[in-house]
């Protein structure tokens, strides 16, 4: 019992590091949180408790390779991995409608995609590059949805430009 509770007091970090994860991982939640925060006020599928969960996510399998002493090639694998699985969650939230064969959820499974890159860069150490991500993502998600709701192609009234009437959030590209 004695050698069990060495290896788990050997294992705690030191106070500068204990810091350093609190502050990546609250940074992936919350800077996840602001592409979320967009998609909530929205009322998308994929809100606000989802992104900060991918970004959460992300940060945490990057920094548990590194904290497991993985070389940067390894890291780069658990990137490519985290890529991947998340291409897989994101196309769960895309929708093809069977009697208007539109399809639904790009916006969203897109914006999952990003969420991930966010809380990858994060668990990398970096601030500045997800925090621009975070954002720009904001930005796009809402003052060009914005933009594209009010001048644009309506391919559903026929008008192809002009200002158009706000569509409800249940129309909208997810």
């Amino acid at each position: 019992m004695n050698q069990l509770w060495n290896e788990i007091v050997e294992d705690l970090p030191n106070n500068y590091e204990v810091l350093s994860i609190c502050f990546r991982l609250v940074l992936a939640a919350v800077l996840g949180a602001i592409p979320g925060w967009q998609r909530e006020l929205t009322g998308q599928a994929a809100g606000l408790r989802t992104h900060m969960m991918v970004s959460l996510g992300a940060a945490v399998f990057v920094m548990a390779s590194l904290e497991a002493g993985a070389s940067i090639d390894d890291t780069t694998r658990v990137i490519q991995g985290l890529a991947t699985g998340i291409g897989f969650v994101g196309a769960g939230a895309i929708l093809k409608s069977k009697q208007d064969h539109e399809v639904r959820g790009l916006t969203t499974a897109s914006s999952i995609w990003l969420t991930a890159g966010i809380g990858t860069a994060v668990g990398l150490g970096r601030v500045w590059l997800p925090l621009l991500g975070a954002l720009l993502a904001l930005i796009i998600l809402s003052a060009l949805g914005w933009l594209g709701d009010k001048v644009g192609p309506n391919p559903k009234n026929g008008q192809t430009v002009g200002i158009q009437s706000e569509a409800p959030a249940t129309q909208r590209d997810s």
